[in-house]
């Protein structure tokens, strides 16, 4: 189903929290997307996270001191407890995200704000939430999205993965755009790679980079390609290529998604090259 605005004569309709997502998928505001400081984030909390947007998106994310309330059971996933739940919770209220404004500055924000929660080891309960009132006006003037299905959301086993599919979700409906340079500074943070961790370049493509893209390329309903750019010897950033996939690559997305997670490592492996690499791109 295709995204379409809500009935509206003013033009507030052209607003990201106007529009209606279709059936199975959610809609993520690009001020959630790109942002610095969420390298901390388990795979867990980054889903969780997304969660919680698609359960409150909509016009009222942009009133201030809005609050939501969902049930717990939904945020366990397979988990017996909510253990899960409160670690997330908490690790996504100490996450200081800084969002890059268009007029230049920057702003600093937690990407959630207070909120009241049912005992962990009660098996029924809500969660009610807020955004940060320094948030909420970002959101209300968002204009900018990325459309992120659902099913493929919950399919991704490694956070990389989940962070570059929404990255390049908000970039592959771009016209005329199939190419993003980044410097490596740059690239860790969107890829959420924490400090310290996978310092060397070969060890961010065989432990963040390659899992990631073969991941996308699987699963999700457009491709990518990664490619190191180098100067002399030395990698010194990377350009990152997207396309829509044809619908024999949509019909194998959609059964590798009906397959269980377990084991899709070593399938790809065994049915496809790596997508990585210093050869000229298919692209250019």
């Amino acid at each position: 189903m295709s995204t379409k605005p809500q009935k509206s004569n003013s033009s507030k309709s052209l607003r990201t929290l106007n529009l209606v997502p279709g059936d199975g998928e959610m809609l993520k505001p690009a001020e959630l997307i790109d942002i610095d400081g969420a390298t901390g984030l388990t795979l867990h909390a980054r889903r969780l996270y997304n969660q919680l947007i698609a359960h409150a998106f909509g016009p009222d994310m942009g009133k201030e001191g809005q609050e939501w309330a969902i049930p717990l059971v939904e945020l366990r996933g397979a988990h017996k407890s909510n253990q899960h739940v409160a670690e997330s919770i908490v690790s996504l209220m100490k996450t200081i995200a800084t969002v890059r404004l268009a007029d230049g500055r920057t702003r600093r924000v937690q990407l959630l704000g207070g909120n009241d929660m049912g005992e962990a080891d009660r098996k029924y309960g809500t969660l009610t939430y807020s955004f940060d009132p320094k948030l909420v006006p970002l959101l209300r003037e968002s204009s900018v999205f990325g459309k992120l299905e659902l099913a493929v959301i919950h399919a991704f086993t490694t956070k990389y993965g989940l962070a570059l599919y929404e990255a390049l979700s908000r970039r592959v409906r771009l016209n005329g755009r199939f190419y993003e340079d980044f410097d490596l500074t740059a690239f860790r943070e969107l890829l959420g790679v924490p400090d310290g961790k996978l310092a060397t370049f070969s060890n961010l493509k065989l432990r963040a980079i390659t899992p990631a893209v073969e991941e996308i390329n699987a699963i999700a309903s457009f491709g990518c390609q990664v490619q190191p750019v180098k100067a002399g010897r030395k990698v010194i950033g990377v350009r990152v290529y997207w396309h829509q996939k044809d619908v024999d690559a949509l019909k194998a997305a959609y059964q590798e998604l009906q397959r269980h997670k377990t084991g899709r490592r070593a399938r790809l492996h065994e049915d496809a090259e790596t997508v990585i690499e210093d050869t000229p791109s298919l692209f250019q």
